[in-house]
């Protein structure tokens, strides 16, 4: 670890006005102690490194709060069909010819990608979650990991649920910290009442939390109420899976009660825009979760189903559906960068993440503000969410270690991981045929 000063423009995302045109942050190893304008450091702190980006704008790392890292293995594989028939006749046959090291080397292309656009946490939920962690570990990003749990026949769920126990009693909180593991219970539709009671009960015994899909399509919702004679949110309601920390990805499809219900038990909600409007999945009503108060982060989704992991897309393509369907005042700059941020980061129950302020991590990244398309400069947060894209991303830094600089990589080889990636995929795709 080592001690960083770095100027720039510090958007510190501790409020709607706070901002330091010529600002610096203090890093000392994995914290930050100061956030100010020019000047402001602590008497005597000699910093080992200044980081002098002047015509940047720093600001905390962008959290994905739902993905499927290694399905970049996938990505451009299976495109323009709906959700069912993607996952059944594409997705899934795919997936069974994957073993970990594919896992580890799809997650490791994710990870170069995230971090090259400005991603320093994520929330990912797939199989062979140990190779992601180990994956986690090597290339220095911050991670919320879960085992999917598909339980259509009773002792593959069981064998996942162990799965995801071990993964828990093994990498939570690897990585000086930086791995927290939750239970990952595929969806409502695919996985009984049963399984469900048993993962909440071991998420409870082991106090951690549940990533699950949830009301992501009208199939889905019309098979729950068919089995069970209930909408998703409330048969899960009634099954008390609710109560501790779930992070419920998608739900497009929800009424006033359903949502009543979320506030009521403090579920988070990942939306994923893009990948909702590619399955044509729907447009999940943002404004109305966030006017109940309800916690809402963004998430990309995995690349099959996107196809990329830039959140500074995601983020703007979050603000224009709103406004599509709520009206042009649905979802402005400010909040849906928030989503992205501070949001993201309580969704995933991430502690001292999510802003630049003194005693939180120092997981920030800088944008490059010296280019066209960020002129003239009326509104810094406005450009960030309505003009940024991934590759505007200069520096990134995660728990105090800069991960990129001048948009290298430190961590990552990214020839090896592409070429590694791309054999890998090639050869299950054609196994597949």
């Amino acid at each position: 670890m080592a001690k960083y000063l770095i100027r720039g423009m510090v958007l510190p995302m501790t409020g709607e006005h706070d901002f330091y045109p010529q600002g610096e942050i203090a890093v000392e190893n994995d914290f930050i102690i100061s956030v100010g304008p020019r000047g402001s450091k602590p008497d005597g702190f000699e910093p080992d490194q200044i980081l002098d980006l002047q015509n940047d704008v720093i600001m905390p790392g962008l959290i994905n709060t739902h993905t499927h890292a290694a399905m970049t293995m996938l990505r451009g594989y299976a495109d323009d069909m709906p959700l069912m028939p993607w996952l059944e006749k594409k997705v899934w046959p795919f997936e069974e010819k994957l073993q970990g090291e594919d896992v580890y080397w799809g997650s490791k292309l994710a990870f170069a990608e995230m971090i090259k656009s400005g991603t320093t946490a994520m929330a990912d939920m797939y199989f062979f979650m140990e190779d992601v962690a180990r994956a986690v570990i090597d290339t220095g990003i911050r991670a919320v990991l879960a085992r999917g749990i598909v339980a259509l026949e009773k002792e593959t769920g069981l064998r996942s649920l162990k799965n995801n126990i071990e993964l828990f009693e093994k990498y939570h909180g690897a990585g000086a910290g930086r791995i927290k593991v939750y239970f990952g219970p595929h969806a409502p539709y695919t996985c009984p009442g049963d399984v469900l009671r048993t993962v909440k009960k071991e998420a409870d015994r082991l106090g951690t939390g549940i990533h699950i899909h949830l009301a992501e399509t009208l199939t889905e919702v019309e098979t729950i109420k068919e089995k069970y004679g209930l909408s998703p949110a409330k048969w899960l309601e009634q099954l008390d899976f609710f109560g501790g920390p779930v992070l419920a990805a998608h739900c497009v499809h929800l009424d006033e009660e359903e949502m009543d219900i979320l506030r009521k038990n403090d579920v988070a909600v990942a939306h994923n825009p893009e990948s909702n409007m590619k399955l044509n999945s729907g447009a999940a009503p943002v404004k109305a979760l966030l006017d109940r108060g309800i916690l809402v982060g963004i998430g990309t989704d995995g690349t099959s189903s996107n196809n990329d992991l830039d959140m500074f897309s995601e983020i703007r393509t979050a603000s224009f559906l709103q406004k599509l369907v709520s009206g042009p005042e649905a979802l402005p700059a400010y909040t849906v960068l928030k989503m992205a941020t501070v949001d993201g980061a309580k969704a995933l129950g991430l502690d001292k993440v999510g802003m630049l302020k003194p005693g939180y991590k120092a997981d920030l990244i800088s944008v490059d503000f010296d280019q066209p398309h960020f002129y003239p400069r009326f509104s810094v947060v406005s450009h960030l969410v309505y003009c940024a894209k991934g590759n505007d991303v200069r520096t990134v830094m995660v728990d105090g270690c800069l991960l990129m600089a001048d948009r290298q990589l430190f961590k990552i080889d990214q020839k090896e991981v592409c070429t590694e990636t791309e054999n890998r995929a090639k050869r299950i795709a054609e196994a597949v045929g």
